[in-house]
């Protein structure tokens, strides 16, 4: 309880810290907010939302298993797997900075937008943010390995990727369920693990290759020269399951705001993994820090 405490106390200083600035980005959506641009917010952050995520690591690994995507699947891949660790994992836990339509609900306007801009809400901490480390992981491991395909039409696909990952960053932010240091720090941490991913990749498939294993281990031999002709094809195929699967949950979700509370029926938006516990009930940090005080 007391390592949760002190962790805790790190989100809290980013608070403060980054306060003038983060209010500053809110109020900037704030007043420009509209149905429409909820509406591209919500399309936009489905791009780097965790099943979004998760299924294009499933296509990755099938990607992994073909010689000739061999290298672009495996660095997606292990890029996924590095920014999943290090941001879920390490530094999540170790923060623990709050939401801010749980710290910010009674400050200014700022709940007044949270429920304009569709009110979704997040089961984890908020630093940094998973989305839009998630979008810029895939994005940089993919950009580093189109830039260096001799087929310069593979080439201009790098800039979808980026541009992606932009328009996921500012959806978060616009969302209200992530600060603009949240945003800025998780592109800086998916960024690095894409880089790691794509380094990594080259030496792993080299390994294999010299291990022989490369021919013997390719389901390509099964589809022959079928492989070349549609892989584009299966590969749009893949994305567009995650996209769709992502945007129908995103869509599903939110709209039924509530004031985070603990009189009467508890609620809280900041439904964390980390709980505390006072005399058998459990209530997060922010909540459990008022009570401790009060009593």
């Amino acid at each position: 309880m007391t390592s949760l405490l002190l962790a805790g106390s790190i989100g809290i200083g980013l608070d403060k810290l980054f306060f003038g600035f983060d209010m500053a980005i809110f109020t900037f959506f704030g007043n420009i907010q509209s149905g429409f641009l909820t509406f591209l917010a919500k399309l936009f952050t489905s791009l780097g939302g965790t099943p979004y995520v998760l299924l294009l690591g499933v296509l990755a690994l099938a990607l992994f298993c073909f010689k000739r995507t061999r290298r672009l699947g495996l660095a997606v891949l292990l890029s996924i797997i590095i920014g999943t660790l290090l941001v879920n994992i390490i530094v999540k836990p170790m923060v623990l900075r709050i939401r801010p339509y749980n710290t910010l609900q009674n400050y200014g306007q700022f709940f007044e937008w949270y429920l304009g801009a569709g009110a979704l809400s997040e089961s984890d901490y908020c630093f940094p943010s998973g989305h839009t480390n998630g979008a810029f992981e895939i994005a940089t491991a993919l950009v580093l390995y189109t830039t260096r395909c001799e087929e310069r039409k593979k080439r201009k696909w790098a800039w979808f990727f980026v541009i992606a990952a932009v328009l996921v960053m500012v959806s978060r932010v616009y969302l209200m369920v992530h600060y603009a240091s949240d945003v800025i720090f998780g592109m800086l941490f998916g960024i690095v693990a894409g880089i790691l991913g794509y380094a990594l990749s080259g030496p792993i498939c080299k390994w294999i290759n010299r291990r022989k294993i490369d021919y013997s281990f390719d389901l390509g031999r099964l589809f022959k020269n079928k492989v070349k002709r549609f892989a584009p094809l299966g590969i749009f195929i893949g994305w567009l399951i995650a996209f769709v699967v992502s945007v129908v949950i995103v869509f599903g979700s939110g709209g039924d705001a509530e004031r985070c509370a603990y009189e009467g029926e508890y609620k809280c938006y900041n439904e964390s993994k980390e709980k505390y516990e006072i005399d058998g009930e459990y209530y997060c940090k922010i909540h459990y820090k008022e009570l401790t005080q009060q009593k």
